[in-house]
């Protein structure tokens, strides 16, 4: 088995499950529906998805992603935008989405390429 960093097979990075009965569970996808992240990684941290913010009834407050397609929208599409954004989280603070929505964190001052 080839490390991910070195294989040409691309098929790790999505899959789509043609027997959910839920699929599709969001609009919009326009490429191959990438089932990988149906729980997205990115629920707790700032993300430029479309969502919004409501407070459960413990009165927690929470995102409701639904109208979000980014980690659903082709195969390849969706791995690079999830790896990307969690090459530097940042904690959701909890409030309501910005306009325009966050941008992915830059490299912080000093750091080097790791390629």
């Amino acid at each position: 088995m080839e490390p991910k960093d070195t294989t040409t097979n691309d098929a790790f990075k999505g899959f789509t499950n043609t027997a959910c009965p839920f699929l599709p569970c969001h609009k919009g996808v326009k490429r191959e529906f990438n089932c990988l992240f149906c729980y997205c990684p990115l629920i707790a941290y700032e993300c430029p998805g479309p969502y919004k913010v409501y407070t459960d009834k413990n009165g927690l407050t929470r995102k409701d992603c639904t109208n979000c397609t980014l980690p659903h929208d082709g195969y390849l599409a969706s791995w690079n935008f999830i790896q990307k954004w969690l090459e530097r989280p940042v904690i959701w603070s909890g409030a309501a989405q910005t306009t325009p929505p966050t941008r992915r964190p830059g490299r912080a001052p000093g750091d080097e390429d790791e390629e």
